[in-house]
């Protein structure tokens, strides 16, 4: 049996609510979000010596749950679809407040956005990551990244029939995500 790295077991441990974020931001789905994240942090649990001490975690880590994502949907291919949007809404709740219809409104318009994205908007809009890692975790130029990250920005302008970013509500999940780094 491995031994235990108490500061590999720390660090895995703290990523959990980036890691779930993003997971989310991908399936939106709870239940399959929280699967990826399990099989995100036992893939690194085992592969730990192929991480290099000094490198970015974070980016190493998404890059894991990234490819798992995606081996599950070409796995899922088959799958029915969700047509008469049962499961989607399970994921609705009715507003109490203000922010909460700006955030529901906000998750609409971001569902709606093609998968690449929605993924390099959460990346360097709400987990803070530069457009350079945020390329390296998807594979792609930082160019590419950029592009899609101010196409996603601009649709979801539009979609929430905003001016601009300024017009945006006081939510820190719309903010960060709409927010220019």
């Amino acid at each position: 049996m491995k031994p235990v790295d108490p500061e590999m077991r720390a660090l895995l441990l703290g990523s959990i609510p980036a890691l779930r974020a993003f997971a989310f931001s991908l399936t939106r789905d709870f239940d399959r979000s929280d699967d990826l994240v399990q099989e995100t942090l036992v893939r690194a649990w085992t592969k730990a010596d192929s991480f290099t001490p000094g490198t970015n975690l974070y980016a190493w880590l998404f890059t894991i749950l990234r490819n798992l994502f995606y081996s599950e949907q070409r796995k899922r291919r088959r799958e029915v679809e969700d047509a008469d949007g049962v499961m989607a809404g399970r994921l609705t709740a009715l507003p109490d407040q203000e922010a909460r219809v700006e955030l529901s409104a906000f998750q609409a318009a971001l569902s709606t956005l093609p998968a690449n994205q929605r993924e390099a908007l959460v990346l360097v809009g709400a987990q803070n990551f530069t457009y350079e890692e945020a390329a390296e975790i998807c594979g792609v130029a930082v160019g590419t990244i950029k592009s899609r990250v101010s196409r996603a920005r601009g649709r979801l302008v539009e979609l929430l029939g905003m001016t601009g970013p300024d017009d945006i509500g006081s939510d820190g999940a719309t903010l960060a995500a709409m927010s220019h780094p």
